[in-house]
């Protein structure tokens, strides 16, 4: 996925001011069953929140993230406490309900 500009951020920012958690880590970390949530989770709405239970620390807060960025083909959109949103489109572009403001 291409990096996503200033302006790019904000606007998924504003959609996902409403949104609740779906997904959420644990003491257990990254797993391959928490991948296969993050990645369904993707698929289905493009636009998620994923909240940190365990973590506390910002540092290992965005160590995870750039792994789940990496390994889920998705983009960190912003963090904001114990919240981090990521966005990742839809592989067919029919199926894309977000569509990203070009300028």
């Amino acid at each position: 996925m291409n990096e996503l500009k200033g302006f790019q951020k904000q606007y998924l920012k504003g959609l996902a001011h409403r949104l609740k958690p779906v997904v959420f880590i644990g003491q257990k970390g990254i797993s391959d069953l928490l991948m296969d949530a993050i990645d369904a989770a993707l698929i289905t709405h493009e636009l998620i929140k994923i909240k940190f239970i365990e973590f506390k620390e910002k540092g290992q807060k965005l160590d995870i993230c750039q792994i789940l960025e990496k390994k889920s083909g998705g983009a960190l959109v912003g963090m904001v406490g114990h919240v981090a949103t990521f966005y990742r489109p839809h592989p067919e572009a029919k199926k894309r309900k977000i569509r990203l403001p070009e300028r």
